[in-house]
């Protein structure tokens, strides 16, 4: 049964509040749920002038960045920034010991000199629509209502075809309310997108993992793309022809200042949150789940950073695959704390007792949701073995070595029998195999494998893995194991492989089934796949309907109210003001850091804090420039009360007029918990302040001509 759809704030617990800085709201509908109270908060603009198709608005200057960050477009010639993380895999892609640009930045100082990024891609979004109607069958149920939606494959490449035919555009189609509704999103996608700046790490990861995902921040987390195109300012393949892109709208940059309290509204991409799990599910992932995770990644993250320590080779090789390990590390501890300071299992026990009041009150309701409870709790525990041993193996196994993901991409291509397929998928095997051993040592990798099958032998209940690999504990981890297996492994020579490459018939298939790893791999994953996923699949198919069901009760347990739709790397708005909070007894932060702050953090003994010489010539001679706050010091952060998630990773930061005043980076730690349960005083989002990134680009860099391509209102 489908009703129609309404999107509110929802707090399922007893009490129900609305706080105007909680969602991540679809735009087209902000006319309709939301732009009334923007306005009441200070807004100036319109819903119109945030999205429209009829027009250039806002929409037209933010991008999809890669795979899943945000980017904005602040010059008529194409000039993009991001977060400084969002673009390390090209900074360190692009990095070797005699080009160092991790550490010592990257600036082009014109055009030729900007860097190609094959691979990296910017979608504009050119529209979105719901579609649920068109997507409902003709299965009526007693009532006359549509029953059942077609998500086959099928119907949606056919949707897709009619809205995408003789456009060149490119089409996604998700989901929202767990599958009780569904949007398509049309994108323009850009493919030459090339590196013109960045800051060195000690800038732009400026406080490393010491201060990750937490406030007071003083990061330049910050890097610039521009995209380009054909001569018809269209999408087009790498050219040295092709010319910079003139976007439909650019963001004007205000550097007039900020204070405490202003409008502030994020435009981007939040990749995932989980408003709307049961009791059950919280407490797996805040009592096994995140645990577990962080604990298998301590092992490795303490591995690599050993080793980084000691090679300078290795450090840049490591640095991209570090980061992005500890992002998440970090992140799922704070996730945990938050959690449990919160009270949350109870908190959605409590909201779950009311829905249970409301289904009782009404016999339909009673027949229809009336289960969900117990249902919850019997799939839950069961699910919680095979989530264990899944988490475990995706961890250690799955993402754990790079020996292992190799492993992983040989046996993907070895069951092909098209000629025409495999030579494609050989050639693109090729190619990952110039970057994985540029970003590979032996010996670091050789540290984490023994070390993560260790942990999976020791960890993982014996009847989930294989009984071969039971026998093999007592050498697991041994350098008589090592020896046996990862050091005659003919996946640790690019030679050997690339010899293998090259005529990839039946005899190189037997020869790289006798390889001790690639065997050892496969004898793991086929123990998963048969005593594992097909349980772990099966449930989390069924959690999956469950949770469609109880997400639709809620909706209409909640008719009327504004209804968020989670997250799901789709384009949406949050909007708050510019404040600090108090994260303990005792404790207040304020809301702005300046370049004082970053000079109070110097400490030559502490990598994290090692701060370069030319940033600190600038601070003795006050060499500021107009990027100043009232008290005539460069501002470098500020935090507000948006509600963001990972992927709103370099989105715009506006203030009431639209104009960009910073870049959003980060959460803080405190709030961690906001995929799962918001809490309005601790949840802040941390972004640049806008005036920091423009004065390293012009008096640190010494790039300013950049800055003049920009439209600064002052």
């Amino acid at each position: 049964m489908l009703r129609s759809l309404c999107f509110s704030i929802l707090f399922i617990f007893a009490t129900t509040l609305l706080f105007a800085k909680e969602g991540m709201w679809i735009p087209t509908l902000l006319q309709k749920y939301n732009i009334e109270e923007m306005s009441q908060m200070g807004f100036k603009l319109s819903a119109e002038d945030i999205y429209s198709v009829n027009h250039a608005s806002l929409k037209d200057a933010v991008v999809l960045f890669g795979s899943g960050c945000t980017g904005e477009v602040i010059s008529e010639d194409g000039l993009l920034i991001t977060n400084h993380h969002c673009g390390f895999d090209q900074i360190q892609k692009h990095s070797s010991v005699g080009n160092d640009y991790l550490t010592n930045g990257f600036w082009a100082m014109n055009r030729s000199e900007e860097l190609t990024n094959p691979g990296l891609t910017v979608r504009f979004l050119v529209k979105m629509e719901d579609i649920t109607s068109q997507m409902a069958t003709k299965l009526m149920d007693n009532s006359g209502k549509v029953s059942k939606l077609d998500t086959t494959t099928q119907n949606l490449e056919r949707i897709k075809k009619e809205y995408l035919a003789g456009t060149g555009y490119s089409a996604d189609i998700k989901p929202l309310f767990n599958g009780n509704q569904y949007f398509i999103y049309v994108y323009e996608v850009f493919k030459d997108v090339r590196l013109v700046g960045a800051p060195p790490v000690s800038i732009g990861k400026f406080g490393g993992d010491t201060d990750n995902w937490m406030w007071p921040r003083h990061t330049g987390d910050f890097s610039l793309f521009r995209i380009y195109a054909g001569k018809d300012n269209k999408p087009a393949a790498f050219s040295p022809n092709n010319i910079p892109y003139h976007p439909k709208k650019s963001f004007a940059i205000n550097i007039k200042g900020l204070k405490e309290g202003d409008f502030t509204m994020i435009f981007g991409y939040p990749g995932t949150t989980q408003r709307y799990l049961p009791s059950q599910a919280v407490n797996l992932i805040m009592n096994q789940s995140d645990p577990a995770k962080v604990a298998i990644r301590t092992v490795k993250l303490d591995i690599w950073a050993q080793q980084m320590r000691t090679d300078p080779k290795i450090r840049i090789q490591y640095a991209s695959k570090y980061v992005s390990a500890a992002n998440a590390w970090k992140k799922w501890q704070g996730e945990v704390k938050g959690l449990n300071r919160l009270d949350a299992i109870n908190l959605k026990k409590k909201g779950e007792l009311d829905f249970e009041k409301w289904t009782t009150t009404n016999s339909d309701r009673k027949e229809q949701f009336g289960s969900l409870p117990s249902d919850f709790e019997k799939v839950y525990s069961e699910f919680k073995q095979y989530l264990a041993a899944n988490d475990y193996y995706t961890e250690c196994i799955k993402y754990g070595s790079d020996i292992f993901a190799l492993a992983a991409k040989l046996d993907a291509i070895k069951s092909i029998t098209d000629h025409e397929k495999l030579a494609a998928e050989l050639k693109k095997l090729r190619e990952y195999l110039v970057t994985y051993f540029k970003d590979y040592d032996q010996t670091t990798d050789e540290k984490v494998w023994s070390a993560l099958m260790k942990l999976y032998v020791a960890k993982v209940d014996s009847k989930y893995i294989p009984a071969k690999l039971s026998q093999l504990i007592t050498e697991i981890g041994s350098e008589k194991f090592a020896q046996k297996t990862y050091r005659k492994s003919l996946l640790t020579d690019s030679l050997r492989i690339k010899e293998l490459l090259n005529v990839f018939d039946q005899r190189s298939i037997k020869k790289l089934e006798k390889d001790p790893v690639y065997g050892l791999y496969k004898m793991i994953r086929l123990g998963h796949l048969t005593n594992v996923e097909p349980n772990f699949r099966s449930l989390t198919s069924s959690i999956g309907a469950l949770q469609k069901k109880y997400t639709l009760a809620l909706m209409e347990m909640n008719s009327g109210q504004r209804m968020m739709a989670d997250a799901n790397l789709t384009l949406r708005v949050a909007y708050g003001r510019i404040e600090g909070y108090k994260p303990a007894d005792g404790v207040t932060y304020k809301c702005f850091t300046t370049l004082s702050g970053i000079l109070e953090k110097d400490r030559l003994d502490f990598p994290d804090y090692k701060i370069p010489e030319r940033l600190k010539e600038l601070y003795r001679t006050r060499n500021f420039g107009p990027y100043v706050n009232q008290s005539g010091e460069v501002p470098v952060g500020f935090c507000a009360s948006n509600h963001t998630t990972g992927g709103n990773s370099g989105s715009p930061v506006l203030n009431a007029q639209g104009e960009l005043i910073g870049v959003n980076f980060d959460r803080c730690w405190e709030g961690t918990m906001s995929d799962l349960v918001y809490d309005p005083d601790q949840c802040r989002n941390i972004a640049l302040d806008i005036r920091y990134a423009l004065f390293i680009i012009d008096k640190f860099a010494g790039a300013g001509y950049l800055v003049k391509e920009m439209n600064l209102v002052k």
